[in-house]
């Protein structure tokens, strides 16, 4: 089995924008551990980072690598979805940078700032979308996404009249305890790109230790890890593993090439046993049953 370094492969936008095929994570990473991380990565020859932290964009300024050489993505968080000019103006005051090349609406759901859900008779996604599209003639974005919406709100947000740019992305949660197969489709059906968020599940390892994927770690003789980051991309989706320890960093960033066989049979795994890890506990339902 020929194995296929991370580095050079891309996927490419609805803007004609490349992404490329892996990146790292920083999501829920400690911020005094997150500054090496993003450094050690874009050493190893990562160029795409996901964050919102101001210590990336030091990483970022200090690694010497033109900016436009590195894909970043940050996102709108759910109290700006009223003022998403201020929300994007905060974030590149954070990280210290003239602009990012992905802008993503973390969530459909907007929230004032006591954190409590904007009634959707004043405020709803769709109205966030038509502010975000503005953002694109500042050039403080090159281009603006999604996250967390299913085939349900995508619907509706490219219904909606004043819609009139498609999601260049929707990042979601995926592994193959929860593929979301009909929402990858839709989202190819559409020209959305997908970019997979908790790729290897969570941080107890459960997902590593199924046995079908430690099988096919033992057979390909790489980690657990490998074997569902190749997958993620072997579907088509980016993928952001999260890892702030220098030898995960390395090893995440050597992706291979599945035989077709046990491609098929990881996508199937969610049949026995089906896992979601995010799932927020605002008393609002986010998720939809539309995937699987």
């Amino acid at each position: 089995m020929q194995n296929i370094m991370a580095t050079g492969r891309y996927f490419t936008l609805n803007t004609g924008t490349k992404i490329p095929a892996l990146g790292l994570g920083t999501w829920r990473s400690p911020s005094r551990e997150v500054y090496a991380a993003v450094t050690a990565a874009l050493r190893l020859g990562y160029r795409h980072i996901d964050t919102a932290l101001t210590v990336v964009g030091q990483a970022i300024r200090n690694s010497q690598i033109p900016r436009e050489q590195i894909f970043l993505t940050t996102k709108l968080w759910n109290t700006y979805h009223n003022k998403v000019s201020r929300g994007i103006e905060d974030s590149l005051k954070h990280l210290g940078l003239d602009y990012v090349d992905l802008y993503l609406m973390h969530w459909p759901v907007g929230m004032d700032k006591d954190n409590k859900q904007l009634p959707e008779s004043e405020w709803d996604f769709v109205k966030t979308w038509a502010e975000m599209q503005k953002l694109i003639d500042t050039g403080l974005v090159k281009a603006i996404g999604v996250s967390n919406f299913s085939t349900k709100y995508l619907q509706r947000l490219l219904d909606a009249e004043s819609t009139k740019l498609v999601p260049a992305a929707n990042q979601v949660e995926l592994h193959p305890l929860n593929p979301q197969h009909e929402l990858l489709k839709f989202c190819a059906d559409h020209r959305i790109h997908v970019t997979a968020y908790s790729p290897l599940g969570s941080n107890t390892g459960h997902l590593q230790e199924e046995p079908s994927i430690k099988e096919m770690a033992a057979k390909y003789n790489k980690s657990a890890a490998q074997v569902l980051i190749s997958w993620a991309i072997q579907r088509g989706t980016s993928v952001i593993p999260k890892s702030v320890t220098l030898p995960r960093i390395e090893q995440n960033f050597q992706d291979f090439v599945l035989e077709e066989a046990d491609f098929e049979e990881l996508n199937c795994v969610y049949k026995n046993k089906s896992v979601r890890v995010v799932v927020p506990q605002w008393g609002v339902k986010v998720f939809d049953t539309d995937d699987n």
